[in-house]
């Protein structure tokens, strides 16, 4: 909703890799999503359960591609729209999609633009790949 600041944020809150200091806690692995973590009233607060049972893991990398680093796919083509903090400066992202690979590089600079294989392009779709091609670069300035 146009806060990146608290996406990120959220996305960190439930990320095993930014929770390590609880994994002592949660006494689940420091690297896997748990189904849910005990709250204050229970006996054991803090603690995961139910790890390796979730599709969590699955569905943080769909919320982390698509939304987060914005990499979308649409019927028209890559939505490339990213949502993160301001300190993240530059993004280097590959992704491969309808047999194409995309090399997609992503720039803060304040300026919006986009350009595909060197071509300018407006808006934030880039447009799919004829069939049979193998590499796509983007680039985009946000």
């Amino acid at each position: 909703m146009n806060n990146n600041d608290e996406a990120f944020n959220v996305y960190k809150r439930t990320c095993p890799a930014y929770t390590e200091e609880y994994s002592e806690i949660h006494r689940t692995e420091p690297y896997v999503y748990c189904q849910m973590v005990a709250g204050p009233e229970a006996p054991t607060p803090g603690e995961g359960k139910n790890s390796w049972l979730t599709g969590t893991a699955a569905w943080t990398f769909v919320d982390v591609s698509q939304h987060l680093l914005g990499v979308q796919p649409t019927f028209d083509g890559l939505k490339i729209e990213p949502h993160l903090p301001p300190n993240f400066g530059e993004l280097h992202i590959e992704r491969t999609w309808r047999g194409t690979r995309y090399i997609i590089d992503v720039t803060r600079t304040g300026e919006q633009s986009l350009t595909v294989d060197g071509q300018p392009v407006s808006g934030t779709v880039v447009p799919t790949a004829a069939t049979g091609t193998e590499e796509v670069h983007v680039a985009l300035t946000i």
